[in-house]
């Protein structure tokens, strides 16, 4: 009995170890999240504020405080990082609250415009507030998707051992392309020479080489084969090993945008998160000072 239940408490224990940030504590803060924007918006419908609402009524400095406390709380997560404790307050836990009080922002911040918008410095906060979270979304799509596709793409197979595969295969083109005339030569070689396996952003985020040297190189050797030639055998080896190589760049190419997409999200959402700070003060002390 006592093992049992001891095996009971490792299982239990491997759940909540292996359990995700979204999920955490039976997803507690996204209940809090809900019942704080289910109040905000109840509160929002049932006071009567005179002509309307606004930012400056007492109840938009109320849901101004509240989501510029929160802003800078979820700020903080960067430096929260840099502290690994367990229970209550572990990271997980704190993650799993930015993410749900961050979505709660697009209510509070919304109620506390008071759906007036224009072109001033508060609306730019506003403005960069969304975009803040916009990302951030993003992110909780990538990290719940992207990373299984990335484990199955890879099938135990590291970067590293990737490109060397890649040298590899280009050093057997190599070899092999030795007995072919300079026509045929230079068909080959552009494999060898114009194939990048990352590229520019744009190739890194959609994993498309329309000007693939490879792609080029099989499609030419392809042709040389069906004429038939002397060096028919030369050839069918070189094009054995253009298609492997094809196969490998494709997988190498996928792991590439897997991996940009899991981290080009932070280039946008940590800037903006400091430029939603400077346009919060910039708000906060326009109202205080000027209005």
């Amino acid at each position: 009995m006592a093992r049992a239940a001891t095996q009971g408490k490792r299982r239990r224990g491997g759940d909540v170890q292996h359990e995700g940030f979204l999920a955490y504590a039976n997803r507690r803060y996204l209940k809090w999240a809900t019942a704080i924007s289910l109040v905000a918006i109840l509160v929002y419908l049932l006071v009567d504020v005179t002509p309307r609402h606004n930012g400056g009524s007492w109840y938009g400095y109320l849901l101004g405080t509240a989501g510029a406390g929160l802003i800078v709380w979820l700020a903080l997560l960067g430096i929260r990082k840099r502290a690994m404790t367990p229970g209550r307050w572990s990271l997980k836990a704190w993650t799993s609250a930015h993410v749900y009080l961050g979505l709660a922002l697009i209510v509070i911040g919304t109620l506390h415009t008071g759906f007036q918008l224009g072109w001033n410095v508060h609306t730019l906060a506003y403005v960069m507030m969304m975009l803040v979270i916009a990302s951030g979304i993003f992110g909780i799509v990538a990290y719940a998707r992207l990373p299984q596709a990335m484990s199955l793409n890879r099938a135990e197979t590291t970067q590293a051992q990737m490109l060397d595969t890649l040298r590899a295969i280009d050093r057997q083109i190599h070899d092999t392309a030795q007995p072919l005339g300079p026509a045929q030569a230079a068909i080959v070689r552009q494999s060898l020479e114009n194939c990048d396996v990352a590229g520019g952003l744009y190739a890194r985020i959609t994993a498309r080489h329309p000007r693939c040297g490879n792609r080029a190189a099989l499609e030419g050797v392809r042709a040389e084969v069906r004429n038939n030639p002397p060096n028919k055998e030369v050839l069918s080896q070189l094009l054995f090993l253009l298609e492997r190589k094809g196969a490998m760049l494709a997988q190498a190419r996928r792991h590439i945008r897997y991996k940009t997409l899991l981290e080009i999200w932070l280039y946008v959402h940590v800037p903006a998160t400091f430029a939603l700070l400077a346009a919060l003060i910039a708000h906060i002390v326009s109202v205080f000072f000027y209005w």
